[in-house]
């Protein structure tokens, strides 16, 4: 019996964060798109220009019986740099930023911890800047960004798994 949950995480490029996230074990499924913004729709031409608050996220499913959220949200530490305000790599907009956008109670407190822990742990370089957001929409990227690196190999990302030590999470 799988326990179905969702998070919604934004870490820079989506493309780089789906395809690293969909290879954790316990994730089910996952879809890139926009949360976070003030505008009632989301398209990428729009995102881009940086005028609708969006930030380019990351729908994840996964089964809570084989990976916690918490766990989730250290593995999406490891696959981004969480310092560095509106930016990964070289992209660079408000729609690159580091967000948690939490569902419930629940889930807020185990960002808190885990960014607690993430900060506590020196190792970064520079304060953890990750913002945590409540949840409010997710509108769904053009099919063309969908599993966009699975599809274009070579394609560009600026997202690795770092050999972070922060110990267990539950």
């Amino acid at each position: 019996m799988t326990t179905h949950q969702i998070a919604y995480l934004a870490g820079g490029c989506f493309w780089g964060m789906e395809e690293l996230v969909r290879l954790i074990p316990g994730v089910l499924a996952t879809e890139v798109g926009y949360c976070g913004g003030a505008a009632d729709t989301a398209t990428y031409e729009q995102v881009k220009t940086g005028k609708t608050g969006h930030a380019e996220a990351l729908k994840v499913e996964f089964d809570g019986t084989k990976l916690s959220y918490a766990h989730l949200l250290f593995e999406f530490f490891r696959l981004h740099n969480p310092t560095t305000p509106n930016q990964q790599g070289n992209d660079f907009g408000t729609a690159y930023r580091s967000v948690i956008f939490y569902a419930d109670a629940a889930q807020l407190a185990s960002a808190k911890k885990v960014i607690e822990r993430v900060a506590a742990s020196n190792e970064w370089q520079a304060p953890v800047v990750t913002e945590v957001t409540p949840y409010q929409a997710f509108y769904r990227a053009e099919s063309y960004h969908q599993k966009y690196l699975l599809k274009h190999p070579m394609g560009y990302t600026c997202h690795f798994v770092r050999p972070l030590a922060l110990g267990e999470f539950t």
